[in-house]
């Protein structure tokens, strides 16, 4: 028994896995796009993409993001496929507003999560129970939880003071931190717009100014999961689940029940993430108010190669580029021009090197279309600047594509005792 516990808690290598980058080198990449954002708000005099409200923006909406691709993570990890992360946040955003504005936001902050569990339980019913296909039965998730939402606000918030069918009356805000002395400071410092300090100053007050305790909660869930996951046994059996069940099944795992333990918890943080929305973001509910953060949510997962690193980072590249458009507009977007043909220039540098060079060609005409919209224009048409997040969206995972590895039992059908 010793034997086959050390056997499966020896870390395995992957063959045509990425390699890890060192801390030195992260750094250095950090340091590097933080240079290249300043020169480009330099150039193009964009100066609010990197102020502490842009940040402090940016983060509010990349919560919900990365909550809901936290939650897909948590579900894929253990094998199954979570399109029905939309209609969880659903859940979660009516739930939280209805027991936020009866009995305070912490009380909708949990009922939020509750309602996600339920939508996640569902879930694993379906497909860990009755073995339907894991894409139809999210969709079905998905519908379904606007209907209930719907038929539940006729009765909860129709005909109360501030509400209708459609949305819950106000929902009393959770408290917000702020630093005193070094948020104004940093604050002071970011409108300075020098080179590279002032990008800094912007970016650490976004992070010290107005933040939500909900917010800092989230933010720990991040690390939280990292460690559940891959540092406890709990999280090697999970995991297990997702890359052999049957291997996993004849080392006694209960495969089942991890899968319905992660699906549960999948849910349970997609329904944080719409109490989120609900409760910290906009004060109220709203029908249709997830507006596809689901999906990118599972995006930003698939972006970040089921990682929980990468999926914050996929995530905040997502709320930043939402908080572009409402901060700024199409002065931020246009700026956003030259950074993109600029990023691509160093790609096809990049692509030169590794001789790939159709992919050099194509880069760099693109390039070229760029610098050309960018220095012919001002602004960016309204309709591009809406479009900009889901725009960003199509290409971080176009490029991201050819660097994947889902867990290798993701979405497979499995039945009890094919391991026997």
């Amino acid at each position: 028994m010793s034997t086959s516990k050390s056997t499966a808690a020896r870390p395995v290598p992957l063959k045509g896995g990425r390699r890890t980058l060192s801390l030195p080198v992260v750094l250095l990449i950090i340091a590097g796009a933080l240079a290249l954002v300043s020169l480009v708000r330099l150039i193009s005099g964009a100066n609010d993409i990197t102020s502490v409200g842009q940040v402090a923006g940016a983060l509010e909406l990349a919560v919900p993001i990365g909550l809901a691709g936290l939650g897909g993570l948590w579900a894929e990890r253990a094998g199954v496929v979570n399109i029905g992360l939309e209609g969880m946040m659903v859940l979660g955003t009516w739930f939280g507003a209805w027991a936020g504005f009866q009995w305070g936001p912490w009380m909708g902050v949990l009922f939020g999560i509750l309602g996600g569990c339920l939508g996640g339980l569902l879930h694993a019913v379906i497909t860990v129970t009755f073995g339907v296909n894991h894409i139809v039965s999210g969709v079905a998730i998905n519908i379904l939880a606007v209907g209930i939402t719907r038929y539940l606000s006729n009765f909860a918030f129709d005909g109360v003071q501030g509400g209708s069918s459609k949305q819950s009356p106000r929902v009393d805000p959770i408290d917000k931190i702020t630093i005193p002395g070094l948020s104004d400071w940093l604050q002071d410092l970011q409108q300075q717009h020098w080179f590279l300090i002032s990008d800094i100053a912007g970016i650490l007050g976004g992070l010290v100014t107005g933040l939500s305790l909900l917010t800092v909660a989230a933010l720990l869930l991040i690390p939280a999961t990292w460690w559940i996951l891959w540092r406890t046994p709990f999280g090697l059996r999970l995991r297990s689940c997702g890359e052999s069940p049957v291997a996993a099944e004849t080392l006694g795992v209960n495969v089942y029940k991890y899968k319905y333990i992660a699906v549960t918890v999948s849910g349970g943080l997609a329904g944080l993430g719409g109490a989120f929305l609900a409760i910290v973001a906009t004060g109220i509910y709203q029908e249709g108010q997830t507006g596809g953060r689901g999906y990118i949510g599972l995006a930003a997962m698939i972006f970040g190669n089921w990682m929980p690193g990468g999926m914050a980072l996929g995530a905040g590249l997502f709320g930043f580029t939402d908080s572009l458009k409402l901060r700024g507009g199409a002065e931020n977007v246009h700026a956003m021009l030259l950074l993109l043909a600029i990023l691509l220039v160093i790609a096809v540098f990049w692509q030169l090197y590794r001789k790939k060079y159709v992919a050099a060609v194509i880069s760099a005409a693109v390039s070229a279309l760029l610098f050309t919209w960018y220095f012919l224009t001002d602004q960016v048409p309204s309709q591009f600047v809406d479009a900009a997040p889901y725009v960003t969206t199509l290409l971080v995972l176009s490029l991201s594509a050819q660097r994947l590895r889902m867990p290798k039992s993701d979405g497979v059908p499995y039945r009890k005792g094919e391991g026997k």
